[in-house]
């Protein structure tokens, strides 16, 4: 029996795995997909909020607040790349004000610090390109940016090296509960028995909760679209731009990306198929008119990809972390939408203090909170690359052109704990195939490393897993 299951590889639920290993706890984390970061977190907007949006008193203003102040020390930690940028909420009309200030107010209360309402000149000198109709926006310089996925993952590492278990492709089907605890039953039908439950399974959420509790909920997932551009781009905006909330979010974006390029999005729009992440004409079209009325020139045109995720939404907007009344040992971690991300180190924290009062484990001694990330050789000086190559001549090897990526970053990847097992895994840990051309150029060579490291045949490389085969097979098989 495990003392504590975790249902979930996305931020949340790493975030919890990273702090229940620092007590000696049996812990296993259960995955559906092929890989940590498949859901939600794969595809946001990668924004480390302020918190001045969340009603004040809430848990979700709590922890955005908290995960805030978290999040310098935890990339030191980590070696994540993260940046401070600050936000700006702008106002394009004089009657709108009054919403703006009661913004500030909100985040006033909910402790943000170093906000102030800045006035059309000095908006202009922070940002040439805001649009012609702004009269104010509010900034918050504690706003910044981050790779969701290396957050993602370096956390995963990180309670993988602390003795936290990982399966992958292990869809949870049922819950049951037994005598000291749970019994979890894949769709293959294979068992796990623990006893305690974390339920950080995103838009599938309710799903659990609602084996336990008699009080229902229903996580909507809300489409959000988005649209990326060059690195060209990159420049246009320096802090990120936000609108006005609304009833449907915090609108719809445009904000330079931690690795130089720019994004606009996301749409809001509440669907039923949980697993329809497919872009659509008219939710980019969304994009295109929403990031226009605050930035001008926009090079759309510029766009490289678009993509598509959808959030956790519950009615109640507000995140549902705790032990069920219900159900003892059974701990919800549901309808984390924004800002989820930034919340992440918060909730990963909250989460094991309910564990540890359960359980009252001891602390390992040796708990180790630092990971080493991916070498990156365009960080190091001509010399230091130059002995790095003739070491280690992968690292002189470029398979990713656009984003100069190398063999030995690629073999990195795979190699490292809880490394990639596939294309979409290389490029959420190293970029490769997340340039210009969108793997157009790269595509076989990384095949070709891949069927390499992990032994298997060019026919077994999936793009994400779950037979998205790339190649059927050779093409003189049948001459």
């Amino acid at each position: 029996m495990f003392d504590v299951i975790i249902i979930g590889a996305g931020v949340s639920g790493a975030a919890c795995a990273r702090e229940i290993s620092r007590f000696n706890l049996k812990t296993l984390l259960l995955e559906a997909a092929e890989d940590v970061c498949c859901g939600t977190s794969k595809a946001n907007s990668a924004i480390i909020h302020a918190g001045y949006d969340a009603k004040e008193g809430s848990l979700m203003a709590k922890l955005n607040v908290e995960g805030n102040a978290m999040m310098d020390d935890l990339a030191r930690d980590l070696d994540i790349p993260f940046r401070r940028n600050g936000s700006l909420v702008v106002c394009i009309d004089e009657g709108s004000r009054g919403k703006l200030n009661e913004l500030y107010e909100r985040g006033i209360k909910n402790g943000v610090k170093g906000m102030r309402i800045i006035e059309r000149d000095e908006l202009k000198e922070m940002e040439p390109d805001i649009s012609d109709d702004a009269v104010a926006a509010l900034y918050a310089p504690t706003a910044g940016i981050v790779c969701p996925f290396i957050l993602n993952i370096a956390m995963a590492e990180n309670a993988y090296e602390n003795g936290v278990e990982f399966k992958f492709n292990t869809p949870v089907e049922n819950i049951e509960k037994i005598e000291g605890g749970y019994r979890l039953t894949s769709r293959d039908g294979e068992t796990f028995d623990t006893k305690v439950v974390i339920n950080a399974a995103g838009v599938y959420a309710d799903k659990f909760h609602n084996m336990f509790s008699s009080e229902k909920i229903e996580i909507i997932p809300r489409r959000g679209d988005y649209i990326l551009m060059d690195k060209e781009a990159g420049g246009l905006v320096s802090h990120t731009i936000f609108p006005l909330p609304g009833p449907m979010g915090k609108g719809i974006l445009v904000a330079p990306t931690i690795h130089g390029n720019l994004f606009a999005g996301p749409t809001s729009i509440d669907i039923e198929d949980k697993e329809d992440r497919a872009t659509t004409g008219d939710g980019l079209n969304r994009v295109i008119k929403g990031a226009g009325l605050y930035v001008k020139n926009v090079p759309i045109r510029q766009a490289i990809t678009s993509f598509c995720g959808n959030r956790a939404h519950w009615a109640g907007h507000e995140f549902i972390i705790g032990e069920l009344p219900e159900a003892p040992g059974f701990i919800d971690c549901a309808a984390i939408e924004s800002p989820g991300l930034t919340s992440s180190p918060a909730i990963g924290k909250m989460v094991a203090g309910i564990v540890e009062g359960i359980l009252k484990p001891e602390r390992k001694e040796n708990w180790n909170g630092k990971r080493k990330g991916i070498l990156d050789p365009s960080t190091l000086s001509v010399e230091e690359r130059n002995k790095l190559i003739k070491e280690h001549p992968e690292y002189g090897r470029v398979v990713c052109r656009c984003e100069g990526v190398t063999e030995g970053e690629i073999i990195d990847a795979i190699r490292r704990p809880l490394g990639a097992t596939t294309m979409d895994g290389l490029k959420r840990r190293v970029r490769a195939g997340a340039g210009r051309c969108q793997a157009g150029f790269c595509t076989p060579r990384q095949m070709e490393i891949l069927s390499r490291e992990l032994s298997i045949p060019m026919e077994e490389v999936t793009k994400r897993g779950n037979g998205s085969y790339i190649v059927k097979g050779h093409s003189k098989d049948d001459i």
